[in-house]
């Protein structure tokens, strides 16, 4: 699916929801994750409702327990709500079976965290390979793709490096390629740049500019850092479950 490159910055508030479905990327509609034990009942997101449109960079931000990862868990199809409904490019996704979500995020998302979660035992040209190998159809090109793929972040000379030889900056640029390799919709990048350096911690955040500027992606990032947050097109902030202006 082709994707126009949102050129104009965002509102930071405002109602959104009249936008064409054509360009809404992912839609949330009375969305609320409720985790329940014997004893306690723990509403991580309490009324969630959201359009995020195609091309759109933003930044979720918010104290440690305000309902952040869940957010994107839920949005990355990681985790399905408690109530309300999950669309992505207008169709309703929530309740696909876990093979269809599976599918879905191996094809049309890519995800970034802050711990790499790079297999030791691969070199950097197998952890980038490894989605393509669970996609539906013919392996023919994945290597050139993954070859590509850390071309795009510059690490074409540690291709047959391991990860435990390469520094953190290195180790999430191989992360990113892993999650660009497929060329999917939507990146989402869970405190990218968190156990990094002021100085990698840039490099990390101009990578996923540039695929944001440059390829049309969707990025959605959750951070602590104000000043990454102010570089986005808009910020949703979340307090105890709750989105807050």
């Amino acid at each position: 699916m082709s994707q126009d490159t949102i050129t104009m910055k965002a509102e930071a508030s405002g109602d959104r929801r009249s936008a064409p479905s054509a360009d809404i990327a992912f839609r949330l509609q009375e969305v609320q994750k409720v985790y329940r034990t014997d004893k306690i009942e723990t509403v991580a997101l309490d009324n969630i409702n959201l359009d995020i449109k195609r091309g759109e960079f933003i930044s979720v931000m918010g104290p440690s327990g305000s309902g952040k990862s869940t957010l994107l868990n839920v949005v990355g199809l990681l985790d399905s709500p408690t109530h309300g409904t999950v669309e992505m490019y207008g169709e309703v996704v929530h309740d696909r079976s876990d093979w269809e979500l599976a599918r879905i995020r191996n094809e049309r998302i890519g995800f970034i965290f802050q711990t790499f979660h790079l297999i030791n035992d691969l070199n950097v040209l197998d952890n980038v390979e490894l989605p393509l190998i669970y996609r539906r159809g013919s392996h023919g090109g994945h290597r050139d793709m993954a070859r590509e793929a850390l071309k795009r972040v510059g690490l074409t000379a540690r291709m047959n490096h391991f990860p435990t030889q390469l520094s953190g900056g290195q180790q999430q640029r191989v992360a990113i390629a892993r999650a660009i390799v497929g060329k999917p919709d939507v990146l989402f990048a869970d405190e990218p740049t968190g156990n990094l350096d002021s100085r990698m911690g840039e490099d990390i955040m101009a990578l996923l500019e540039e695929f944001n500027r440059d390829e049309g992606t969707t990025i959605i990032m959750v951070t602590h850092d104000p000043a990454l947050g102010e570089r986005t097109q808009r910020t949703i902030r979340l307090f105890d479950g709750r989105q807050v202006k």
